[in-house]
């Protein structure tokens, strides 16, 4: 990304290596993420206006943790270290660093924080206010030249600068919103300190990507795997803007998809946007693999070897030319800062091509993007906002919520329930508040009456979790009304379905998906 203003975030193995990034884009400044392995060169070449050294789980005087090369700090560059990131600063430059575990000196959680207000970051900022604590080590002693700009009741060195030299360090995370006043605490060091003037917007995003992507493809043709899910159908739209007809999208539909979806994507893009839409319907050749299938590793790789094969067979017939395009985000591609080799992880997303089609590049238009950042260039661009703001949805679908052999008939059931469940929610105004809901058909019968006889029947499980990030999601309150006229309507409604329970279980222990 050819950006005027850059801020890197140089990642020793923390958690929030992401969230860091994402405030930073926040106030309009474009941030990219790489791992502590990457060369000096590198840096010097990008020359961001600012670097932030990330958290990490290691001690800064064990030889296998991360380190950086202390000519870092002679770059003239600002930087701020956050955490781990604030001890390697202080080790590197002559502080002292000692071990709190087995003292009061480590902290963990919301801690009471004194500022020196008169420090660039906490200019303007109460004196005293909780900030979010997670060290077992402590800075004892800052080095030389640095003032100490914070302290809590156990931590001597809560934060340290110097000033003269552009070098910050906080030992909490700013970037949580458990600090009070975090965020603009790194406004300040990406405005005061780093100059920065917040060039990084979206709709300046759209114009240069649309004009990048024309002079790129000039008149040839796009082919883009269209799945219906976010990430795709923002660069389908985003790529449509560009070239119009030259984008042909091929959309698999194998039958596992949500109540009327294939019907909703396909309505979508042929009203909305000026492109070839290409649908593949292909339910009974994915239900015909799958016969006899219950164990969920099998299902999910059958699911994903049947869509490669029916997508890559449909270019061979007549679109294996051009350009090929994917919905790779952000952090599909990012590389982390955990552990000695930094690999790229694999992802959905990021599609190999078979051997056998010769594409003369791959055209990724939201790869510098996180999901927020995608959603918003999806508004701006058009998109129905139920589709911009769709949960989550796995990659083999439906196959993954009918527990055990997947039948037509199991996914019918599933899908009018998940049908119920959705309308129910949206209209109490409840679905804005759960991070991901949905139905499961878990494969067991129940004994049940109905109408005064005997019948024996499906069980239906509701699934509803709220959560900030996944890692961990804690089960959703829904009020007890609510979950009861669901199950009403799913036991009147639905055809072979007698009972519906309710999942109580946050993650850990277990899971979002129940496969």
């Amino acid at each position: 990304m050819d950006n005027k203003e850059t801020v890197i975030v140089l990642d020793f193995g923390g958690q929030y290596n992401q969230l860091i990034a994402r405030r930073v884009r926040e106030y309009n400044v474009y941030c990219e993420i790489l791992p502590y392995t990457v060369d000096i060169e590198k840096i010097k070449a990008i020359s961001p206006k600012g670097i932030i050294f990330t958290g990490g789980p290691n001690s800064v005087y064990d030889e296998t943790s991360p380190h950086y090369t202390p000519e870092i700090f002679e770059l003239g560059i600002p930087i701020l270290g956050i955490c781990y990131g604030c001890q390697l600063m202080a080790y590197s430059l002559g502080g002292v660093v000692n071990s709190a575990v087995d003292s009061s000196s480590s902290e963990y959680g919301k801690t009471i924080t004194t500022y020196n207000t008169n420090d660039v970051l906490f200019t303007g900022l109460p004196e005293t206010g909780v900030s979010w604590m997670s060290h077992r080590d402590y800075i004892s002693k800052a080095p030389d030249g640095f003032s100490i700009s914070a302290t809590t009741s156990s931590c001597p060195v809560a934060a340290m600068s110097c000033p003269e030299r552009k070098l910050y360090g906080v030992q909490f995370h700013p970037e949580v919103n458990h600090t009070e006043n975090g965020n603009l605490m790194l406004k300040s060091f990406l405005y005061n300190v780093c100059g920065c003037e917040g060039e990084w917007k979206m709709d300046s995003f759209i114009d240069t990507t649309v004009a990048q992507i024309r002079e790129k493809v000039g008149d040839k043709g796009v082919v883009l795997g269209l799945s219906g899910g976010v990430d795709s159908s923002v660069a389908a739209a985003l790529i449509s803007k560009a070239i119009g007809k030259q984008l042909t999208c091929v959309f698999v539909d194998q039958g596992l998809m949500r109540k009327d979806e294939g019907d909703y994507v396909e309505q979508t893009f042929t009203k909305l946007f000026d492109m070839n839409f290409v649908r593949i319907n292909c339910q009974d050749e994915f239900l015909s693999k799958l016969k006899g299938v219950s164990e969920p590793e099998a299902k999910r790789k059958i699911i994903g070897e049947e869509f490669y094969k029916v997508f890559w067979n449909k270019i061979r017939e007549s679109y294996g030319s051009g350009y090929f395009a994917q919905g790779t985000i952000y952090p599909d591609r990012i590389e982390s800062g955990k552990g000695d080799a930094a690999k790229i992880k694999t992802h959905h997303n990021q599609v190999g091509v078979p051997k056998d089609i010769n594409f003369e590049d791959i055209i990724e238009p939201l790869k510098d993007l996180f999901k927020d950042e995608v959603r918003v260039v999806g508004e701006k661009l058009g998109l129905p906002h139920e589709l911009v703001w769709r949960q989550p949805f796995p990659g083999p679908g439906l196959g993954v919520r009918v527990i055990g052999e997947i039948t037509a008939e199991k996914v019918k059931i599933l899908q009018e329930a998940d049908a119920i469940l959705r309308d129910e929610m949206d209209k109490c105004g409840y679905a804005e508040q759960m991070s991901q809901f949905f139905a499961v058909l878990p494969g067991v019968k129940t004994v049940g009456v109905m109408g005064d006889a005997r019948t024996y029947d499906e069980l239906v499980a509701i699934r509803a979790v709220v959560t900030d990030d996944f890692m961990t999601a804690d089960w959703a309150k829904i009020p007890y009304e609510i979950l009861g006229k669901v199950s009403n309507r799913i036991i009147n409604e639905v055809d072979h379905v007698n009972r519906v329970v309710y999942d109580i279980t946050s993650k850990p222990p277990g899971t979002v998906e129940w496969e």
